[in-house]
């Protein structure tokens, strides 16, 4: 008995040994973000050391999530003593090394925007058994003033208790620093305590150094509690002159921001988009907005609103004046606002313009501009965006402001963008998060206070070398403008003049600096980093010609390009027009490629290269937006429309229905399941952009697009989004949503449906059922049917075999083996092999 027992122990502590060992990840050891701030401009070098205790190899992820306004600048992974270094090259060069790379077996890595204000670098490398890797990322971006602060913002996720974590803020601002506070989505009493703030007249160091047991979440887990924001933000002090200039190594950067001046009234028309595809949660969003913005308007500010699906609806006739009476009046009509029909984009923007350009009794100083809110192409009126674009320039002709925000993914964010550029505006995605009504309060903040307009920023012409932009049509209090270039040898005074219209008055604003004097404030100070005006000119400038770029004629595009190619280059940074090379190590074979996504990636179907989400899948890339890595764009048609396994049959069947029948298939149906699966194929993608899983018992009503899932029963609609993992039960059903990859639906002792979102190079879905031998001889539908009578016609073990017969529901199909992309994996394994049918419905 005794040696039974010790026999039962032996073999289970062995169990414990191996489970450890299986389990056992590589240890984050150290973890640094060094990060300054050197009048604006930030430089973050974030350092990541890991070791493998276990005793054989495991793979080392790197991951960061940093700011979309950032171009990544140097990357390293140094590991046993070698440096792997990222290699910035011209986009097309770094493509063909990365597709020679592919052919020969190797992979790549990823890299996606995760929200509205990050993307994330990812990458992994195998290291040995007691090895140690050393990760090394640097950044840099231009701070952005708004609202009256700039704000830096540190993603912290190490997902893991980390021995020596720390995060230093070094700012130095020659202005003066006006105030200074930190921030943080998971700051804890015990975790102030290893936060400290040292401060004097121009510069501060923020250090925060957590301990083991301050980053526990209790005493018994060795869980983190980092995971979220770190924010620092600041504000410099500022006189009442015409900015501040300073100026290294003969590059100068002038900033300005006045302060305490007459706003201009608004004359401002909101234009709401009520389509069918606004219906739920957006149009509630959009009108909890517009109820809170009608509270933010000036009694001076003239407004009106217009609303439109297919069809054009004005509130009033002409504008009228922001009355307490006509502020309420309006709240009334917001409060009834349904969606349904088309998308009537122009038809709606020249309204718009045709109401301003009647308007009488205006404010002889004032501001006119349109806020356009969409979330979808437009299906109505005139559909070519070219001919809309040129259409709404035509029209507005330079008097007029236009603002685009585009609510979602469904969005051309390309098109909008350019029709907003071209008219003096921006434009602005709002993402479809629980916050979208606060984004859109916040982006009406930024403009709701016009302090100037028509704004000339004057330089010696012969002693100044590629300057920025210095013509600005509005400037919104809170804000700040900036200019830099480069300073001739010779000068010794640069004198600057501005030129304004302020709401009482034109302006006239003058200042000299003295170059040596100023180039004296920078010496010898440790917070700064090398030329780093000269570094801010060129991000500053690949900026503002990326974005002039958008709204010229193609000829001009290149040219603008062509210029913000060779600054990228010359300056290492990884922008849209470069990509950053990471060899891994040899034994490895493997190649890393780092683009730099934009926002207009973002996109769906008529509008890609993605934004969202490329990922790796089967070995071959599909797109996922900044994991620190984009690839090649795979075919649409790699992936198949369904996948599924023959029951009790070790073979795996690709299904392409022909859409050119119905857009909307019956998939399957299972009366003694309770379940029926119907789906949806896109218009313009040939795969599945919808499907609707309906059950009896508990009689839930489940729909998945690919913008989000809705959740009905009891006629009770809950939303889940795909941006985030999350999950609902009812009466036993669960619904769980895995953040930008699968939703799964569970009942107990039925089958399982696993439903998969790809992004690249169209969004769609893919359907996979787990447990399927719980499905009863009933099961039906074009799907269904091959859980219950689909049988090959051989019974041939020929692995090499390209040909079969595949009998279905008394039907004969010459069905082929050909290798596909499998929806379900987020892996680099090869592509699948399965039986390939095309079925008509």
């Amino acid at each position: 008995m005794e040696q039974r027992a010790l026999l039962a122990w032996t073999v289970f502590s062995s169990l414990l040994v191996l489970a450890e060992t299986i389990d056992q990840k590589p240890e984050i050891y150290s973890l640094h973000v060094d990060c300054k701030v050197t009048s604006r401009f930030a430089h973050t070098v974030i350092t990541s050391r890991i070791v493998n205790q276990a005793n054989e190899s495991r793979e080392a992820t790197f991951e960061v999530e940093l700011p979309k306004t950032a171009f990544i600048t140097n990357f390293s992974m140094s590991i046993d003593g070698e440096v792997y270094p990222g290699i910035i090259k011209e986009k097309a060069a770094a493509q063909n090394e990365y597709d020679t790379a592919v052919s020969q077996g190797q992979s790549a890595g990823l890299v996606k925007i995760t929200d509205r204000k990050l993307e994330q670098f990812h990458v992994s490398v195998s290291i040995a058994a007691a090895s140690k890797v050393t990760f090394e990322l640097t950044y840099e971006e231009l701070l952005k003033r708004q609202l009256g602060k700039y704000e830096l913002l540190i993603k912290v996720r190490p997902k893991q208790l980390v021995k020596h974590f720390q995060i230093d803020v070094h700012i130095f601002e020659p202005q003066g620093i006006r105030f200074l506070e930190t921030d943080s989505t998971f700051m804890t009493n015990e975790l102030t305590e290893a936060l400290t703030k040292v401060q004097n007249e121009t510069k501060a160091h923020i250090l925060f150094k957590p301990t083991v047991d301050q980053q526990k979440k209790n005493s018994e887990l060795d869980e983190t509690l980092l995971n979220g924001d770190f924010v620092v933000r600041y504000d410099v002090k500022r006189e009442a002159t015409a900015g501040d200039i300073q100026i290294v190594n003969g590059y100068f950067v002038h900033y300005f921001a006045p302060q305490e001046m007459p706003v201009f009234p608004k004359n401002i028309i909101f234009v709401i988009d009520r389509s069918g595809s606004m219906a739920g949660r957006k149009i509630d969003q959009t009108m909890d907005a517009l109820l809170k913005i009608l509270q933010d308007l000036r009694p001076e500010d003239h407004f009106n609103f217009i609303t439109f699906n297919n069809k054009v609806m004005e509130w009033k006739s002409s504008l009228l004046p922001a009355t307490e009476e006509n502020v309420a009046s309006a709240a009334a009509l917001v409060q009834t606002l349904t969606a349904r029909g088309g998308t009537d984009i122009s038809g709606a923007l020249l309204a718009a313009v045709g109401v301003l350009e009647k308007a009488e009794g205006l404010p002889e100083r004032s501001v006119s501009m349109i806020v356009l809110l969409t979330d979808g192409q437009p299906t109505s009126g005139e559909r070519n965006v070219e001919v809309i674009q040129e259409n709404i320039q035509k029209a507005i002709n330079g008097k007029y402001a236009l603002f685009c925000l585009g609510f979602g993914f469904d969005v051309s964010y390309k098109f909008l963008e350019k029709m907003a550029l071209s008219n003096g505006g921006i434009a602005r995605r709002i993402y479809e998060n629980a916050d979208a009504a606060l984004q859109l309060q916040g982006f009406y903040q930024e403009v709701a206070t016009p302090i100037l307009m028509q704004i000339e920023m004057q330089y010696p012409e012969n002693s100044i070398q590629g300057l920025t932009k210095n013509d600005f049509k509005l400037f919104f209090e809170g804000s700040e403008i900036i200019v830099s270039g480069k300073i001739s040898n010779e000068l010794d005074l640069l004198p600057v003049e501005i030129k304004a219209q302020s709401h009482t008055s034109d302006l006239t604003l003058k200042e000299e600096a003295n170059v040596k004097e100023k180039e004296q404030v920078f010496q010898n100070q440790k917070y700064v980093f090398g030329n780093f005006i000269e570094r801010l000119w060129a991000y500053l400038t690949i900026q503002q010609l990326l974005e002039k770029a958008i709204s010229v004629e193609e000829e001009d595009q290149k040219a603008l390009e062509a210029q913000a190619l060779d600054l990228s280059l010359r300056y290492s940074f990884v922008t849209p027009l470069t990509s950053m090379v990471v060899t891994k190590p040899s034994d490895q074979q493997q190649k890393e490629l780092a683009n730099k996504p934009t926002e207009a990636d973002n996109e769906k179907p008529s509008s890609f290269p993605a934004g969202g989400t490329y990922r790796m899948m089967n070995g071959s890339p599909a797109v996922s937006r900044f994991r620190g890595i984009i690839r090649p764009q795979p075919l649409v048609d790699e992936h198949p429309q369904l996948l599924l396994q023959l029951p009790r049959q070790n073979e795996r069947i690709c299904l392409n229905i022909d859409k050119t029948t119905q857009s909307s298939v019956h998939l399957l149906s299972d009366p003694e399941q309770g379940l029926t699966v119907t789906g949806k194929l896109g218009n313009g993608v040939n795969h599945f952009v919808q499907f609707d899983i309906d059950y009896v018992n508990p009689p839930v009503q489940i729909h998945v697009y690919t913008h989000a899932i809705l959740i009905s029963h009891n006629n009770k609609n809950n939303w889940l989004s795909w941006m985030k993992s999350a999950s609902s039960t009812i009466q036993g059903l669960s619904v769980s949503v895995e953040e930008e990859r699968s939703v799964t639906v569970s009942l107990p002792d039925t089958v399982t449906v696993q439903i998969s979102l790809v992004r690249f190079p169209d969004d769609f879905l893919g359907l996979y059922f787990l447990n399927t031998d719980r499905f009863s001889d009933k099961v039906s539908g074009v799907l269904g049917q091959f859980y219950s009578k689909a049988q090959f016609g051989d019974n041939s073990s020929n692995q090499r075999a390209v040909e079969r017969l595949l009998r279905v529901s008394g039907s004969e199909h010459r069905v082929s083996r050909l290798y596909k992309k499998d929806y379900r994996l987020e892996s680099a394994s090869d592509p699948v092999s399965c039986w390939s049918i095309d079925l008509t419905p």
